[in-house]
C-alpha cells in the first residue's frame, strides 16, 4: 500500500532502526519505546489487521512468534516478554499493517489489563 508507513519501511522509503529482517518479516525499534525493550515486527508483505488474517499469512505469523525470543533475548529481554498484536478500534491498532509488538527489558512487564 503506498500510504502505509510500515510498507514504506520495508521498502526503505522511511529510515528504521532494523533488528531483524529475512525473506518474509522486518523487526525494527519503536520510535516511541514503552519498555526498555520495545521491537515492532511486521510482515513484509501488507496484511492490514489480525481480524483480515487468511489461511495464506499462517506462516508469516507463525514466523514473527517463533523469532520472538531470539529478537527478545538479543534486544536486552533474556529473562522472558511479552508479545502484544493490537487490532482494529477497540485493540486500539494505530497503524493499519498487522504488527507485534516485543516489549521487555530487566524489569517485570507489569499487569496486562487494568482491572475494571
Amino acid at each position: 500500500m503506498s500510504d502505509c508507513i510500515f510498507c514504506k519501511i520495508v521498502a526503505g522509503q522511511i529510515p528504521s532502526s532494523k533488528v531483524y529482517e529475512d525473506e518474509d518479516i522486518l523487526a525494527f525499534n519503536d520510535i516511541n519505546p514503552a519498555r526498555p525493550v520495545h521491537v515492532l515486527v511486521i510482515p513484509k508483505k501488507h496484511v492490514t489487521s489480525l481480524a483480515s488474517v487468511t489461511a495464506e499469512e499462517a506462516p508469516v505469523l507463525g514466523k514473527i512468534l517463533a523469532k520472538a525470543n531470539e529478537i527478545a533475548v538479543a534486544q536486552g529481554s533474556p529473562d522472558g516478554f511479552r508479545v502484544i498484536i493490537n487490532t482494529g478500534r477497540v485493540g486500539q491498532q494505530e497503524v493499519q499493517h498487522l504488527h507485534a509488538h516485543i516489549v521487555g527489558g530487566p524489569d517485570p512487564v507489569g499487569p496486562m489489563l487494568k482491572r475494571i
